[in-house]
């Protein structure tokens, strides 16, 4: 059959690199291993009931069967601000500072290319979500990478950026709690980050996925709580992590009215709008006591801790993470990131995702998500006891 040859633009994108996991994983499966996969970053528990009954009800309301507004339902802009106000304390404009996004992923994608010409500089953290890449890819962006170091908290130290990238730079991601370290920001490093934004003309973009999983009693905080945020850029949410919702694919920009603008659009010219039923659903978990919130939280915080008091105790030199559901491990002398995480699934049938994975600087780690049971995850720990590393 004749093959039409893919576009210049495809061609760029950089190599899903988890899509190689997933297939060694896949292989153990099938060949019937019983593999503790700690290698996914997809949440393991049920949607909420009240929301799943929310959209079920909403399903039946005949107006959703229509085209919803291209830019969604001021409803559910409106429950946006309040529950920034509500959890953070920051004022929204819900016409003006609220775009609604078909999850945290596409906002992260199309933001370069709502404001990158080919060849402009983007700031951008490594080792970090990979889909970073993917954006500035589409956008024909130029790359400096942040590192991200245990000896500096795993923030990036902007005192080693050259006055010239930072001249050149209009873009920066961020991503606190992070993924794939598990660290979080302090209100300091968010107050440098504004007062470098403002200097040097930097757009940046918060992806606060994690935003709701905080541990040892800490409430990660948001970027737009720091004073003059709203000037420096916006911050992106999704419900998949703090609600469960990760095959609902909503979520939602906030901050900077010219940003915003931008993304709306942009995706005024690739979308309609959000199914209106999944819209009313999210006004419902956004809306809500966030009781089931707090035991989600409590439920990874006691992951973490029977995972990692575990490693410690079969000898493994460990640090505990402070949010997001990922722990972020040091690999043994003598392997490399992948050479480790293929080791652990040959000879533990257990499953992480190799450091490389997430950019050079995440060489030497590997990341486990605590995404099963608790009585998985001690499952684990007694196969690395059998192993004869530390």
């Amino acid at each position: 059959m004749k093959e039409f040859r893919q576009s210049a633009l495809l061609d760029r994108l950089p190599v899903q690199f988890f899509a190689s996991l997933v297939g060694k994983v896949s292989t153990y499966v099938k060949e019937g291993y019983d593999v503790i996969n700690l290698g996914q970053g997809n949440p393991d528990q049920p949607t909420p009931e009240f929301i799943v009954r929310s959209l079920q009800r909403a399903a039946e309301n005949l107006i959703n069967h229509k085209y919803s507004p291209f830019r969604g339902y001021p409803s559910l802009k409106q429950a946006v601000a309040k529950f920034y106000k509500k959890e953070y304390g920051v004022d929204l404009d819900p016409e003006t500072e609220v775009a609604v996004l078909f999850g945290g992923k596409a906002g992260l994608v199309e933001i370069p290319q709502c404001l990158l010409n080919p060849y402009d500089t983007v700031l951008v953290p490594d080792p970090g979500y990979p889909d970073y890449l993917s954006g500035v890819a589409l956008a024909q962006g130029e790359m400096v990478m942040m590192p991200l170091e245990e000896k500096n908290h795993f923030l990036p130290d902007y005192n080693k950026i050259s006055d010239s990238v930072l001249e050149k730079a209009k873009l920066m991601f961020l991503n606190y709690p992070n993924n794939p370290t598990g660290a979080t920001a302090t209100e300091e490093f968010f107050a440098e980050t504004v007062a470098l934004s403002l200097q040097h003309d930097i757009c940046v973009v918060h992806d606060f996925a994690y935003g709701a999983i905080g541990f040892d009693g800490k409430k990660p905080i948001s970027f737009l709580q720091t004073p003059g945020a709203k000037d420096a850029g916006i911050e992106i949410y999704t419900l998949s992590k703090t609600f469960n919702m990760a095959g609902w694919r909503v979520g939602f920009a906030v901050g900077n009215k010219s940003v915003i603008s931008a993304l709306n659009l942009y995706q005024d010219h690739l979308y309609v709008s959000l199914f209106g039923a999944i819209q009313e659903a999210a006004i419902t978990a956004l809306s809500s006591s966030f009781e089931e919130v707090e035991r989600l939280t409590s439920m990874y915080e006691s992951r973490r801790n029977v995972f990692i008091e575990g490693l410690k105790n079969i000898g493994w030199k460990v640090d505990a993470p402070s949010g997001s559901f990922f722990a972020w491990l040091k690999v043994p002398n003598g392997f490399t990131s992948e050479e480790f995480a293929d080791y652990l699934l040959d000879k533990a049938h257990i499953a992480v995702a190799p450091g490389i994975g997430f950019g050079e600087y995440g060489e030497g780690y590997v990341r486990a998500g605590l995404l099963t049971s608790e009585e998985r995850l001690l499952e684990a720990v007694e196969r690395l006891s059998k192993l004869t590393i530390k």
